[in-house]
């Protein structure tokens, strides 16, 4: 692709695919700070549902997923974007005005399925546009943008709230959503030509998704991304809490979350730099045997009655180790997945991305559920998924090693 006066620059080009997919981490950091306040005058009776608002979202992302990808085939990349922004939009304005609860969550649900959108379509764009090295090197510069917004969310989030209120989060969520679609709408020219447009054919999508689901390897690959994404959504959804009902930090929560987020961001560059030298079983093996010795150091320090603030400083390097984990494992373990399937390579990027992220959700949300006011039961949870993930990985190494 190169650039002409009626499409973007590669710059460009990077800025605008990196802002579609900050609208996943921007949707779901930015709430962090207001999660109190919302318990507070919502659910004044169990404020630790509040945390439902994140994975709420999460679970609507997840559901979107199955179907975005194989919409966009069809109708093409920017009609299912402008679909996705206007659900995501209209969920944000219920949820501005919401009541309940109930109906915060709800319309967080729909906001989620809106934002699949972009999670999915952004990388369908970039591979209709690029292949091979100049992909990975555009995806790369899209993702050291992408790795900002965490360490940005909470920030803005906190900085929106203090001006409105926590409701006036979703104003900006509606104005960046907005601001991202009317950009790729007007400067980007439709990347999937009407001639390489496939039909929807219900018999051929399920026929594809029973293929997906036919290799032990596949199987067990999603069950570890999982239990990975649990461990990391787990964390997002009481990390607030932690922060302000046992550390009595809450002030100064979006800039400790902001540094974890951008110490973190260096695991990216490291898998670059590892993965083609150890390869992505050894690197997932061996970053979730160490997440199972912080965790259970983790416990045993909490457990110890270490003072503070020794035990805040523990607990932000145990933080650091979930976030950094997340980039040696996620990226390494979706394309484990993917390797058997590169003859439906668009299906089962959606019905793994699916999968994973709903069983997520249904891992977390229990953990989370459990804060007591101690970041003990997280600890707890997520040592048990680390070493339920690693025994997967042994037991994804027998099935490989069997069907060589």
């Amino acid at each position: 692709m190169s650039p002409s006066p009626s499409q973007p620059s590669r710059v460009e080009f990077v800025a605008m695919m990196a802002m579609m997919f900050a609208t996943i981490a921007f949707s779901i950091d930015a709430m962090l700070p207001a999660l109190h306040a919302i318990g507070t005058e919502l659910s004044p009776d169990n404020i630790n549902e509040a945390q439902l608002v994140v994975t709420a979202f999460i679970l609507g992302m997840g559901l979107g997923t199955f179907v975005t990808g194989p919409l966009s085939d069809t109708f093409g990349r920017k009609p299912v974007v402008v679909a996705g922004a206007a659900l995501y939009i209209v969920s944000a304005a219920l949820a501005w005005g919401a009541p309940t609860l109930e109906l915060v969550l709800a319309a967080r649900l729909f906001q989620g399925i809106g934002t699949s959108a972009p999670r999915v379509v952004t990388l369908a764009i970039i591979r209709d546009l690029f292949s091979g090295r100049e992909m990975a090197r555009l995806m790369s510069f899209v993702m050291i943008v992408f790795t900002l917004v965490p360490a940005l969310a909470p920030l803005l989030g906190d900085a929106i709230m203090s001006v409105g209120g926590w409701r006036s989060i979703f104003p900006a969520f509606i104005f960046f959503s907005g601001i991202s679609t009317l950009w790729l709408m007007l400067r980007l020219p439709e990347p999937l030509p009407r001639a390489r447009r496939r039909p929807l054919r219900p018999r051929a999508l399920a026929s594809a998704v029973a293929e997906v689901f036919s290799y032990p390897s596949v199987r067990t690959s999603i069950l570890v991304q999982a239990l990975c994404y649990g461990m990391l959504f787990a964390t997002i959804s009481s990390i607030q809490q932690v922060y302000e009902l046992t550390f009595d930090r809450a002030e100064t929560f979006p800039l400790w979350f902001g540094v974890c987020a951008i110490l973190a961001g260096s695991s990216s560059f490291l898998n670059a730099f590892l993965v083609m030298r150890l390869g992505m079983r050894f690197l997932v093996t061996a970053m979730l045997t160490t997440q199972i010795g912080l965790s259970a150091a983790m416990i045993t320090i909490w457990l110890a009655g270490v003072p503070e603030p020794a035990l805040f400083y523990v607990f932000v390097i145990w933080q650091v180790g979930i976030f950094f984990q997340a980039g040696l494992t996620l990226g390494n373990v979706n394309a484990l997945a993917m390797e058997p399937l590169g003859h439906v390579a668009g299906m089962a990027a959606s019905v793994i991305g699916a999968a994973s992220t709903v069983l997520s959700v249904l891992l977390a949300v229990p953990v989370g559920l459990a804060f007591d006011g101690t970041p003990l039961p997280l600890a707890t949870g997520v040592f048990v998924y680390a070493i339920l993930a690693t025994a997967l990985m042994v037991r994804l190494r027998r099935i490989e090693a069997r069907a060589i």
